[in-house]
């Protein structure tokens, strides 16, 4: 499976971008999908997910300027980050878990670059 994120970018504090994540290949279905980010010398960390359920959750840290969406038939997730702070910026990983055929997977996308910056 394969992960394809794009959407990043410099941006003003206080601005607004929206990522994009696709996932391609031979999914039988998809259970979850999310975002993390990792800023440098940090650990990668959770920054919101979505089931395919419709259930959302996202860390307190971003909770009420980030919303994570998406839509199951395209395989697709989204993360609209508003408000944005300088503290925001890092690299960007989508991740999705579901199961191929009669196996399981936990895919990363390429990472996308967030830069927070006036």
């Amino acid at each position: 499976v394969q992960l394809q994120a794009s959407g990043g970018g410099l941006v003003q504090p206080g601005g607004s971008l929206r990522l994009s994540c696709a996932a391609s290949g031979s999914i039988r279905s998809i259970g979850a999908m999310g975002w993390y980010r990792q800023a440098p010398g940090k650990q990668r960390e959770l920054v919101a997910i979505m089931s395919s359920g419709g259930h959302t959750h996202a860390e307190d840290s971003v909770k009420g300027r980030f919303t994570i969406s998406g839509d199951n038939a395209k395989n697709t997730v989204y993360l609209q980050m508003n408000f944005l702070k300088p503290e925001d910026a890092a690299v960007y990983y989508c991740n999705a878990e579901g199961s191929m055929g009669w196996r399981t997977f936990n895919s990363w996308g390429q990472g996308t670059q967030v830069t927070v910056s006036s």
